[in-house]
């Protein structure tokens, strides 16, 4: 019996989340997904680590400056695995809302998923001062 009281105390200590049964896991994470955001001399380019992301479940838009991702990775676990030891791969829904401060083109946005990354292009708009030629009609 004292043994068993042992276990019981382990599994409620630090590491009890993670020897929980998997259906107890399941569903109740949610993870933020790492970016990288750089300039072109054409674009603004946000890059998402999305590997496992079935891209029918990524929705990508754009509200003012702000570019909004969101989506979900569903675990992918061996259908016999009964309990987690240890769990890394986040999983659940993700959002990230990145503010854009450099004009963009809303009209011509971007995105494409490859190798398990999610590339946003932001064609820039012309904020500076534009040359306009005057026409002779004469």
């Amino acid at each position: 019996m004292a043994a068993r009281q042992d276990r019981d105390s382990f599994d409620e200590g630090l590491f009890g989340e993670w020897l929980r049964p998997l259906s107890e896991r399941v569903g109740r994470d949610h993870w933020r997904p790492p970016a990288d955001v750089y300039e072109t001399e054409k674009a603004i380019v946000v890059r998402l680590e999305l590997a496992g992301v079935v891209p029918g479940e990524v929705q990508v838009s754009v509200d003012g400056e702000t570019l909004r991702i969101r989506g979900r990775r569903e675990p992918r676990l061996d259908a016999d695995a009964q309990r987690l030891h240890q769990m890394e791969i986040a999983f659940g829904p993700f959002e990230r809302a990145l503010r854009i401060g450099i004009p963009f083109d809303r009209e011509r946005v971007s995105a494409q998923i490859e190798e398990g990354f999610l590339r946003v292009t932001l064609p820039k708009r012309s904020a500076g001062p534009r040359r306009i030629d005057v026409e002779n009609r004469s």
